[in-house]
């Protein structure tokens, strides 16, 4: 049996578009072409369709999965392994959950200031997070900026960098607050949260209206980043996104 491209698309929520560039890229290759000129896949291509997505999933890059198929022999070992891999982010995930919930707490004991001196252990603020794999991402998109920043943070001192990670973390509650309150993003003080964040971006590197609203989009299209900021609260990493277009629109070229 065989299925059309708009048919995968559908089940598999892959963009056609997304589906005839791994085609082009040689990673997922439709079983046939009709006499249309549209593309089919049948069984086989599913199963290779769920292995990308899941590796998609797991944070590899597109290259990184081309090699790994190129490699695979045994197809049920290699879902082992990606069940694996899977049940392991699971885990690590049900950490970073704990972790904000904590954060929540301490930041609700002093509401009007936030002060996140009555943490007793700061380091717990950031079990969980796999900062290594968006350093990768990242780099892999941005290359020239994310030297801008590795030799910024190569300049921190240990408390430095923990001061910055505590004012992100509370920067995240408060928008959260905001969110749950109805604000609307193009709000204020919504905004002047915004440009903070923008601020502190450029202490590394300085995006133009377009890179600020690609990293924007980037906590939602990104698993891992998203789950970052909906373990805070629910959708806030569409909020934040939004917020951060609604600022490069009015404020970035």
């Amino acid at each position: 049996m065989a299925w059309s491209i708009a048919e995968v698309a559908r089940m598999s929520g892959v963009t056609s578009r997304t589906l005839r560039h791994y085609d082009e890229i040689g990673l997922l290759v439709p079983a046939y072409i009709g006499s249309n000129g549209h593309r089919h896949y049948e069984e086989a291509g599913l199963l290779r369709l769920q292995q990308i997505l899941l590796m998609r999933e797991l944070g590899l890059g597109l290259r990184e999965i081309t090699a790994v198929l190129e490699c695979q022999v045994d197809q049920v070992a290699a879902l082992r392994e990606h069940h694996r891999r899977l049940l392991a982010e699971r885990d690590r995930l049900d950490v970073l959950a704990a972790t904000v919930g904590r954060t929540i707490a301490g930041l609700e004991e002093d509401k009007d200031t936030h002060d996140m001196t009555k943490i007793s252990r700061p380091e717990n603020l950031f079990q969980g997070f796999d900062t290594a794999r968006y350093e990768a991402a990242a780099r892999e998109q941005w290359p020239e900026e994310v030297e801008h920043s590795a030799r910024f943070t190569g300049t921190l001192t240990d408390a430095e960098q923990a001061r910055l990670q505590q004012e992100a973390t509370a920067a995240m509650v408060r928008m959260a607050e905001a969110m749950a309150a109805g604000t609307p993003v193009t709000d204020p003080a919504v905004q002047a949260e915004i440009d903070a964040h923008y601020l502190g971006i450029c202490r590394m590197w300085t995006p133009n209206a377009a890179a600020f609203k690609a990293l924007g989009q980037s906590y939602t299209d990104d698993v891992q980043w998203r789950a970052v900021y909906d373990q805070v609260a629910a959708g806030l990493a569409a909020y934040q996104r939004d917020a951060m277009s609604a600022y490069a629109d009015a404020r970035l070229n």
